[in-house]
């Protein structure tokens, strides 16, 4: 299923509830149905049991409610943008250049775009012109990231945009036919041992590079510390495991992948840093980490409610600061003549 688009003006409509707020604009919005204190799908465990919060799409399956909601995307957006390691952009934008067949433009894919805020960040960090391929397998976060796309490059150039709903685990070299970047933020680590394989393997077969951010690596650092920090931060890694998910294993795994197929690994880190100005984002990523642990762990539920309570009038007291460390990788594949 494919659209190609100009980003419109109108603001983006669900079809149940009608207007909804653009991400990208800073408005707020609220998850229909969402109590107060709850947690944003996204920030947590997805809300059925054994449901995997991943951005896959079986086009033959029920229809099924989105794991993400627009609102917890909107609200990592900026802390997001802060985080990604931009000192990566420079040997990228070496491999670009030199990459044969571009004179058209830029083709790049973006998988599982959400909201499309990989492009609001990157498109405008890039000379020439570009076109963006994004995937997901939520045609409402489609809509928005088509709605919300940027329209010039870092020169002026012109950017466009076209979106396809479909399972990016199983991406073949054929899927990135054209492709000379392949993006994705907060993937990685949703994906299985499998899957990084495949998607390493499509991209060395397309020779394009990946710059792949914004993956968890396992550590989290709360000032002030809590002696439950470390029972917490064990407990939500575990459930970040199952299922057979790489979690914060998944820069070590990818990094292996694309090498193995020849590709030049670069890693930096990209942590979230958090302190009273991220009071809301901080509130709910409290309250899904929170979450998961207990969900892997219930025999922490009453612990965890307390130091989820005092955690969270000190966020909201602006007393609490937290680094939540992410990596950003950058994979340059070996150009093939089929890149571009």
């Amino acid at each position: 299923m494919t659209a190609a688009t100009d980003p419109a003006t109108e603001p983006a409509t669900d079809p149940v509830t009608g207007p909804v707020s653009d991400p990208a604009s800073g408005s707020g919005s609220v998850t229909p149905g969402a109590e107060p204190g709850s947690v944003i799908p996204g920030a947590g465990p997805a809300p059925r049991p054994g449901e995997r919060a991943t951005v896959r799409l079986r086009e033959d399956g029920p229809a099924d409610a989105p794991r993400y909601a627009p609102e917890w995307l909107q609200l990592r957006e900026v802390a997001d943008a802060e985080a990604r390691a931009a000192l990566l952009l420079d040997p990228l934008r070496i491999r670009l250049a030199n990459l044969p067949n571009v004179h058209g433009g830029l083709v790049v894919h973006d998988l599982g775009c959400g909201t499309g805020s990989m492009g609001r960040w990157l498109a405008p960090r890039l000379d020439g012109a570009q076109h963006w391929v994004l995937h997901d397998r939520d045609p409402y976060l489609l809509h928005f990231a088509a709605v919300a796309s940027p329209r010039a490059a870092a020169d002026g150039s012109r950017v466009s945009v076209e979106t396809r709903r479909g399972d990016v685990a199983r991406l073949t070299p054929d899927s990135l036919n054209g492709a000379h970047l392949v993006t994705a933020s907060a993937l990685l680590d949703v994906l299985t041992h499998e899957e990084v394989a495949t998607l390493a393997a499509a991209c060395a077969g397309a020779g394009c590079p990946a710059l792949l951010t914004l993956s968890v690596v396992g550590r989290v650092d709360l000032t002030p510390a809590h002696p439950m920090d470390a029972e917490i931060t064990e407990a939500f890694n575990a459930h970040q495991r199952r299922d057979g998910l790489l979690g914060p294993d998944a820069v070590d795994v990818a990094c292996e992948a694309f090498g193995e197929r020849g590709a030049t690994v670069h890693v930096h880190p990209s942590a979230w840093r958090l302190g009273p100005e991220h009071r809301e984002l901080t509130a709910q990523w409290l309250r899904g980490w929170v979450g998961a642990a207990v969900e892997q762990r219930p025999e922490l539920k009453e612990r965890a409610e307390g130091y989820l309570a005092e955690r969270l009038e000190a966020c909201a007291a602006g007393e609490l600061r937290v680094v939540v460390h992410h990596s950003d990788l950058l994979a340059l594949s070996r150009p093939t003549g089929g890149a571009g």
